[in-house]
């Protein structure tokens, strides 16, 4: 397989799901899109089901050639529900490539720098989506390709069939949901060399007002590392936890704040020591190591 080029992603990832809710003109959507790249989070996180990437196409329509500074990412898969219909996923060869269609339409790009698969299907045909990979790639409308929320042996199955190296794998890492250190997801990234992307680093707001005996070990415990190591808030703290597993995990933003992203960037340049990044672990785990 060929090697994966070593700045596929910037050191952080500007997500866009709640960018419905941010209440932005499409000027103001630009302007935040230009400030969080001048700070360098040049990589940009869509899907379909999040129902941003019209507003982000329209945004980037102000200003085309700022494209080239971008690394943009989508997925597909998620099918949503309606009227009588189910939610379900759909990773059929006619599905992917009709999303990515549409995801170039909204986001008013002509390639994905990368397309990942959203959820595991339970019905996935892993050589029909392979196939599909295979005909967008020779399209030129995705360049590269992974997964998100994928198991071991998911990720494994999927790579079987594929003459590309999947990119990353998409998947919740923070002090509070620490599954992805347990079930061997972040020790296959490494064997692989191949850096996951880590979402909801924050845990969904758990470590500002989360209310379980676990939450407020882990508000403590981040609170007294970073008045340790100089860090100014504890997101700082969470960010970095997150970025010194040994998978290199790049994490995913989620506000529409610059102030918030630049939080996120402040976390590059802590240093955190073994001892700090295990007691925060501890107060998650209510445990010490054996």
């Amino acid at each position: 397989m060929n090697a994966l080029p070593s700045s596929l992603f910037s050191p952080l990832v500007q997500g866009y799901w709640r960018m419905a809710h941010w209440n932005m003109t499409p000027q103001q959507r630009l302007t935040f899109i230009k400030q969080h790249v001048e700070l360098g989070v040049t990589s940009v996180d869509h899907a379909p089901v999040y129902q941003s990437e019209a507003l982000f196409g329209e945004a980037l329509a102000l200003e085309p050639s700022l494209r080239a500074q971008l690394q943009v990412i989508s997925k597909c898969g998620i099918i949503p529900g309606q009227g009588e219909q189910v939610a379900h996923y759909d990773s059929g060869q006619a599905e992917i490539i009709t999303s990515v269609e549409r995801s170039l339409t909204n986001l008013q790009v002509e390639k994905l720098d990368v397309l990942l698969i959203h959820r595991p299907d339970l019905l996935m045909q892993v050589d029909e989506m392979a196939e599909a990979f295979a005909q967008l790639k020779a399209a030129g409308k995705v360049e590269h390709f992974g997964v998100s929320n994928f198991s071991v042996a998911e990720f494994n199955l999927l790579q079987s069939r594929l003459d590309v190296p999947l990119v990353t794998n998409q998947i919740e890492i923070n002090p509070i949901n620490m599954q992805a250190t347990e079930d061997g997801t972040l020790a296959q990234m490494q064997q692989l060399k191949v850096r996951p992307m880590a979402w909801s680093c924050l845990a969904g707001g758990q470590l500002f007002n989360g209310e379980s005996e676990q939450a407020k070990r882990v508000q403590h415990t981040l609170q007294q590392v970073a008045d340790e190591i100089g860090a100014s808030c504890i997101d700082e703290v969470a960010y970095a936890w997150v970025m010194k597993l040994p998978a290199n995990p790049v994490p995913i933003i989620g506000s529409g704040k610059i102030a918030r992203v630049q939080t996120a960037v402040n976390a590059l340049e802590l240093t955190m020591t073994r001892e700090q990044w295990y007691r925060i672990w501890t107060a998650s785990k209510g445990h010490g190591v054996a």
